[in-house]
């Protein structure tokens, strides 16, 4: 049972607000340490701003009483950095960040992750044990013949291979993927997919944050539908993705099947002319 696991992530009644308008609204939910989890919903539903909750680029609206709206592992209260490493972020968007800085090489940008950066800060040395923690994350993402190529040289899917083996240069307690196959092409994602799907088996919580169905890996064992920066239901896969449950969550009729495997798609249901 997840409920006797330890909790990576719980959220109890969160709510942050940008801008004076509130992106997530009352959001509670928990996620164990070693439960694969997607967040799924529409674009515009708030899972960006959950992960940027989680990283602690947001922060909830304080409350003078009662339990803190957001713990991690256990604690309320964090040192960025060192969170950082416990939780691997992996994104289109960092990618994009790092690609803009054309002096950076791969093997730079895999070292940067040790001080959160976008390169090897000048002040900073690399140590044996982190050029090896590298060199091993590279290895697995096999990526090691990139190591000296400019990030910005990359194809998306290699670049996007490269950020996760930054991920995982920590050996963080779990990966949060936000949109991860966004601007691959179909070799690239399939790729994608298959090594998440390796990595689901090597000790490392995966938190997939999609609006993509047919991107859900059957190894989740937990779906958090949302919509309108609210949790509208979470349970196993097999409850969450549905037709019913589908079509309610994207606002218009869908048929969605489930093969032997756990991969899930779908067809917009058309009425008969």
């Amino acid at each position: 049972m997840e409920m006797d696991l330890p909790a990576l992530i719980e959220l109890d009644h969160a709510t942050v607000m940008r801008g004076g308008v509130p992106v997530l609204h009352d959001l509670s939910l928990r996620i164990a340490t070693g439960q694969h989890t997607v967040i799924l919903g529409p674009n515009g539903c708030g899972k960006s701003s959950f992960v940027r909750l989680i990283d602690r680029s947001l922060y909830p609206v304080a409350r003078p009483d009662g339990p803190a709206p957001v713990r991690i592992l256990g604690q309320s209260r964090w040192d960025v950095s060192e969170l950082r490493g416990k939780l691997g972020m992996v994104s289109a968007e960092l990618t994009n960040d790092l690609a803009r800085h054309p002096w950076l090489d791969v093997n730079a940008a895999v070292l940067s992750s040790f001080w959160g950066s976008h390169g090897v800060p000048g002040h900073r040395q690399t140590t044996p044990a982190m050029q090896e923690s590298a060199t091993q994350a590279l290895h697995l993402m096999a990526a090691s013949h990139l190591r000296h190529r400019p990030l910005a040289s990359l194809s998306a899917g290699e670049a996007r291979r490269v950020l996760i083996a930054r991920a995982l240069v920590h050996e963080p307690q779990a990966l949060i993927l936000d949109e991860p196959t966004t601007g691959l092409d179909i070799a690239a994602r399939h790729h994608l997919l298959d090594t998440l799907r390796a990595l689901a088996g090597h000790g490392v919580t995966l938190i997939l944050v999609s609006h993509h169905l047919e991107e859900v890996l059957p190894e989740m064992q937990q779906a958090i539908l949302m919509r309108a920066g609210r949790v509208l239901a979470h349970g196993t896969p097999a409850q969450m993705l549905t037709s019913m449950r589908l079509s309610e969550l994207f606002g218009v009729p869908l048929n969605v099947t489930r093969d032997e495997v756990g991969w899930c798609t779908w067809q917009p249901v058309t009425a008969a002319i």
